[in-house]
């Protein structure tokens, strides 16, 4: 499993306590130190759509100017993410084929319900 994201976000944070809690394994992307791959974002993009990727509650995405904003696609938006990662919903975990996006501790016991490697 791999989990993306940023180490000081309050809710990855409670991702990987819960994954721990649960002994199971995971390998850590930080964004900030080793940024997002456009291939990476686009093979998120395809199987959950850029939308549910996009973090628009955040501060980041608040600042962007109007412009930036406006007439949002899969390119613009991968564009954006990928220059400014702090624009990705987070965590994503990536697991045999599984994506999640966000934390909800309900739906990642279904879908990595028996999850003990790496």
């Amino acid at each position: 499993m791999i989990v993306y994201g940023i180490p000081n976000c309050d809710t990855v944070k409670q991702a990987r306590a819960w994954l721990d809690a649960r002994g199971i394994g995971y390998t850590f992307h930080d964004y900030k130190r080793e940024g997002a791959p456009p291939a990476l974002l686009t093979e998120l993009a395809a199987k959950v759509g850029w939308d549910a990727l996009l973090n628009r509650r955040g501060t980041t995405f608040r600042k962007l100017d109007e412009a930036a904003r406006a007439d949002l696609d899969d390119g613009k938006v991968l564009g954006l993410m990928t220059a400014q990662p702090s624009l990705i919903r987070r965590p994503v975990a990536v697991h045999g084929g599984k994506v999640l996006v966000g934390f909800d501790p309900v739906e990642w016991e279904r879908a990595f319900p028996d999850t003990g490697d790496t």
